[in-house]
């Protein structure tokens, strides 16, 4: 009966330490169970600041640059490049634009301009201690007026391409005649030139950014 009893005693003082253990374990971390806990902070790699009511400034540490842009184009992010779609609005005067676009992309390698034989304009510019090569380039296919921009600028082993492009339909493909046609035509020119200068403003804001250092690694001794 004894041996029995003490079995009993046993079984119930090891339940309690059981217990007492695994409610410990189920606490949650934080500092008042004085157990260590870690938390994730997400650290954004962009930013954009409006510098005026015309113009904002895009900072991406990650890619390593700033910009200056019209605070009315609308930005898309992805992991090497940032586009810039310039809004195009009838609500005014009546055009015939499809396309006005600014995309800067990051590469890895040498810069070089694609093959093509109808380049309006080559030439290299200075702008501040950096040097960028250009080349423009404008073709009519089919009632369609293309136009392209495109700078480059090498930094170590990384490219940085900054591109302009625009596609113009044709007043008349578009049902147009005579003065309205015209007046479209000269909207359209317009439009065009004025982000093409915009866009030639942005690339001449352009500047080279470090962003937050992350810890040596070689240098941290791991917690015990």
């Amino acid at each position: 009966m004894k041996k029995i009893l003490i079995v009993i005693i046993v079984l119930v003082i090891l339940g309690l330490i059981i217990w007492k253990v695994s409610s410990k374990a189920l606490l949650p971390l934080n500092p008042d169970n004085n157990i260590s806990s870690t938390t994730t902070v997400s650290v954004p790699t962009s930013q954009t600041v409006k510098v005026s009511d015309k113009l904002s400034e895009y900072k991406n540490d990650e890619l390593g640059f700033s910009i200056k842009y019209p605070t009315t184009w609308e930005r898309l992010e992805s992991p090497s490049n940032v586009t810039f779609t310039v809004p195009i609005s009838d609500s005014i005067e009546k055009n015939t634009i499809a396309k006005l676009e600014a995309k800067i992309d990051v590469v890895s390698g040498t810069c070089g301009f694609p093959p093509i034989t109808t380049i309006k304009e080559r030439s290299s510019v200075k702008i501040k201690d950096l040097t960028f090569n250009m080349i423009s380039m404008s073709n009519t296919v089919q009632g369609r007026n293309y136009f392209n921009r495109m700078y480059t600028l090498q930094k170590n082993s990384i490219c940085y391409y900054f591109m302009f492009s625009s596609i113009t339909l044709s007043p008349s493909n578009k049902g147009y005649t005579g003065a309205e046609a015209q007046k479209i035509g000269a909207r359209n020119v317009l439009l065009v030139d004025t982000a093409d200068s915009q866009f030639k403003d942005m690339v001449r804001s352009f500047a080279f950014v470090i962003g937050p250092a992350g810890q040596d690694e070689t240098k941290v001794a791991p917690k015990k």
